[in-house]
């Protein structure tokens, strides 16, 4: 029991000192990401590079109206959208057909009738749109969105300003979240300040940095030329992470990658509720570990006791100073986050509860997928055989 004992006291202190170098590195790091607020990108760029904006939907009527109008009134005039119809059973192409009748000059819809074999849905939309906008178009950008997102008029422009003037090959732009329950608020504030243990967004910058990589689906923009040369999404057809598998080939290929923060500039709501989120995740999480049951379990090792842990070491005399350093330093970064997110610094209190949850639903998505056989993601059904062949994104 001495040794037993000594060995949980030496583990609270190590995840105590890693939860203080963590907390450290994040508050110079984030303060160096650029805020497209701020009044140097109040401008427009002076190439004034055209842009191709792409947005895959299915069966997404009750948000595209919303997302499309935002896009067409942009105050950046030299910009064509082109909305993907993706085999939508909704409202989805009449609601885009309408807005493109009285949009015709910027903005125009693609239906797709048939998935074709070893594609994802959302991916070949993005492919079939870019392929068909680089040959009508010419775009100097390529910017691949969702149909569930919100951009404020001056998005586009500012975040034009700080690609065209940094020279980015790829620009990602970090949404801001829009919560409207707690279990969103709760789970969404741990999900993006645990996201900083996976990716450093103040290290995207470094071409060294190979493993701080990053791809939002919410706002990808990227050169045309460097879209080309990679591939595109025809190289990615089976991936479900297709934003950040993008990210990751273009950091790899050695191109100029960029992030900024843009707090109400670029927005989404995630999911309804922390149930519906929960149910979000099921296609994500085990993709995350490239479908690889023992990458999760140890994953899932490392947040239980990183997360969790550290509320039971407060219990023990000889552990509760590290456990109550772990958790003061965890909420402290979740803290740092929120100037960027947006999302109430009290969900920095409920972290150890959402650790639980996301722990859960790790376990759920790679249980539903392994007995499932695959993945079923707006109505199509993928095996898992067909998703491991085709998995690109390896860290």
């Amino acid at each position: 029991m001495h040794i037993l004992h000594l060995v949980v006291i030496v583990a609270a202190w190590l995840i105590a000192v890693a939860w203080v170098v963590k907390l450290a590195e994040a508050a110079r790091g984030l303060a160096s990401l650029p805020n497209l607020l701020d009044p140097q990108f109040d401008i427009s760029p002076a190439e004034r590079p055209l842009l191709a904006v792409i947005v895959p939907a299915r069966n997404e009527a009750a948000n595209v109206y919303a997302c499309l109008e935002s896009l067409v009134k942009q105050d950046y005039g030299n910009i064509r959208i082109i909305a993907v119809n993706d085999r939508s059973t909704d409202q989805t192409g009449p609601i885009m057909a309408k807005l493109a009748s009285a949009n015709g000059a910027c903005l125009q819809v693609l239906t797709v009738a048939e998935l074709p074999p070893n594609w994802l849905g959302k991916t070949h939309a993005m492919a079939l749109a870019a392929r068909m906008a680089i040959a009508a178009h010419s775009p100097d950008y390529l910017l691949f969105t969702d149909a569930d997102i919100l951009f404020r008029s001056d998005a586009i422009r500012r975040a034009l300003a700080e690609a065209v003037a940094g020279r980015a090959d790829h620009f990602v732009v970090l949404p801001t979240t829009l919560i409207k329950t707690p279990g969103e608020g709760m789970l969404l504030a741990y999900l993006q300040m645990m996201s900083m243990w996976a990716i450093r967004p103040w290290r995207v910058a470094d071409p060294k940095a190979l493993r701080d990589a990053i791809g939002v689906g919410a706002f990808n923009l990227i050169r045309t030329p460097v879209y080309q040369q990679l591939g595109g999404f025809d190289v990615t057809p089976m991936e479900i992470l297709e934003d950040l598998a993008l990210g990751l080939r273009v950091k790899r290929a050695g191109f100029r990658q960029r992030v900024a923060t843009a707090p109400g500039v670029v927005c989404v709501h995630w999911a309804e509720g922390a149930q519906g989120i929960v149910a979000g995740m099921a296609k994500n999480l085990f993709a995350v570990f490239r479908f690889r049951p023992l990458l999760l379990l140890a994953a899932a090792l490392w947040m239980v006791l990183f997360c969790i842990a550290p509320v039971a070491f407060i219990a023990l005399r000889s552990t509760r100073l590290a456990g109550l350093i772990s958790l003061a330093a965890a909420a402290a970064l979740s803290l740092l986050w929120s100037r960027n997110s947006q999302i109430s610094r009290l969900y920095a209190l409920t972290f150890p509860i959402a650790a639980a949850v996301v722990v859960y639903s790790m376990l759920r998505s790679m249980a539903i997928t392994l007995v499932v056989g695959g993945v079923s993601w707006r109505g199509t059904f993928y095996p898992l055989n067909e998703l491991r062949k085709h998995a690109s994104l390896k860290r």
